[in-house]
């Protein structure tokens, strides 16, 4: 395969311009790599390190095909884009990674699991409805879990079906029907590949979620789980990404399950929120993996350097407007405490406005500490 040498000759744009690309670029200028970012909010967390920022949507297809047009690699933060222009790109010689077609699979939750059932990757019983009066046809099978197909993200889209009076809060939408899985525990395991079909594997991480806002609020590495299941969750990702045949990282998320089997539960074709301690707690983040895989240069070590835990800064329910960080000042003095804001002026509620990475040696006392920073960090408005 060419090679696009690193540097700023080369022009790599970035299709969104949110937190990831934000800390994607953070990595990228260490390579002298430029980086231009498309994104609709003028006040982007990019705008300010981009090396050019363009304000526009990233569903319409002119702007986002114009965009492309002098861009040597192109890759995305997120999967709401308007993949025909991607695709045109690509026919004129452009490098889309993940690739279009990948795109198109991940985009759409339906047709996601039915890349799972097709190619024999494991993942939890689904069917597939148009409206809710699909939903409601179903009543006999609650509890399940129903998601929109295409639009959500961060939790939302995502609605349990408990009850019957439970249809008064499902969706209208074409959406996936999945079986309540009883796991064990929730794991995450990323994954890069470039196009030499070099791949590098990050251990398992441990996610906790918040079940009001219903996204990962607190996670751990690494996660508490034998040497047995962590090597076949490796082998399940690295055979998810291969089947896939994806150029770029891809986040694997799996229930393990109380009699140890693995299901995969959904994958993101991009640096993902799971992956954020790895800045801070292994050789090579998440987000330089990133800019390796697409740029198909050799990948870096995924060895942990110490242990982590995460904790999403997600603004508090009830407040919008200008962002205030209550309690920060009190951990950025401990030992081991990275905090990384995001850039964004306003809060809402449960809006990603930041994390905080605790790293160190010993595990249980990083977990105890993240507990404390979870506790003590509200994120409101002034």
């Amino acid at each position: 395969m060419q090679k696009i040498w690193y540097g700023h000759s080369s022009r790599l744009g970035m299709v969104g311009g949110g937190q990831l690309g934000r800390m994607f670029i953070q990595e990228a200028i260490n390579f002298d790599v430029h980086v231009h970012v498309l994104d609709p909010d003028a006040n982007a967390p990019c705008k300010h390190i981009a090396h050019s920022f363009t304000q526009g949507s990233l569903n319409d297809y002119d702007t986002l095909y114009n965009f492309g047009l002098d861009k040597d690699v192109l890759t995305v933060e997120i999967e709401n884009v308007n993949i025909e222009a991607l695709e045109a790109l690509e026919k004129l010689g452009k490098r889309v990674f993940p690739q279009p077609r990948v795109l198109r699979i991940i985009k759409d939750k339906g047709i996601q699991k039915e890349f799972y059932k097709d190619h024999n990757i494991p993942t939890a019983p689904f069917q597939l409805t148009e409206n809710l009066e699909d939903v409601k046809q179903l009543a006999d099978q609650i509890p399940f879990v129903q998601k929109m197909r295409t639009g959500g993200y961060d939790g939302k889209g995502v609605q349990v079906i408990r009850t019957v009076s439970d249809f008064e809060n499902a969706f209208e939408t074409p959406s996936v029907i999945e079986e309540m899985i009883p796991f064990e525990k929730e794991i995450s395991i990323i994954v890069a590949r470039n196009e030499n079909g070099e791949m590098a594997v990050y251990p398992a991480v441990e996610c906790e979620f918040s079940e009001e806002a219903n996204l990962v609020e607190f996670l751990f590495a690494p996660a508490n789980i034998s040497t047995e299941i962590e090597n076949k969750a490796i082998e399940l990702a690295k055979s998810v990404i291969e089947k896939l045949e994806m150029v770029g990282i891809l986040a694997v998320e799996l229930f393990l399950t109380k009699d140890g089997s693995l299901l995969v539960n959904e994958i993101a074709p991009r640096p993902h929120n799971s992956g954020h301690h790895t800045i801070e707690c292994n050789v090579t983040s998440q987000f330089e993996q990133h800019m390796r895989s697409v740029l198909n240069l050799p990948l870096g070590s995924t060895e942990i350097l110490q242990a982590g835990a995460m904790i999403n800064l997600l603004g508090e329910k009830g407040y919008e407007g200008d962002v205030y960080y209550e309690g920060l000042e009190k951990f950025i003095g401990k030992p081991g405490v990275h905090p990384h804001i995001y850039g964004k002026a306003q809060t809402k509620s449960f809006r990603k406005m930041g994390h905080v990475t605790i790293a160190g040696k010993d595990l249980e006392k990083v977990k105890t500490l993240a507990l404390e920073v979870k506790n003590g960090i509200r994120v409101l408005s002034k």
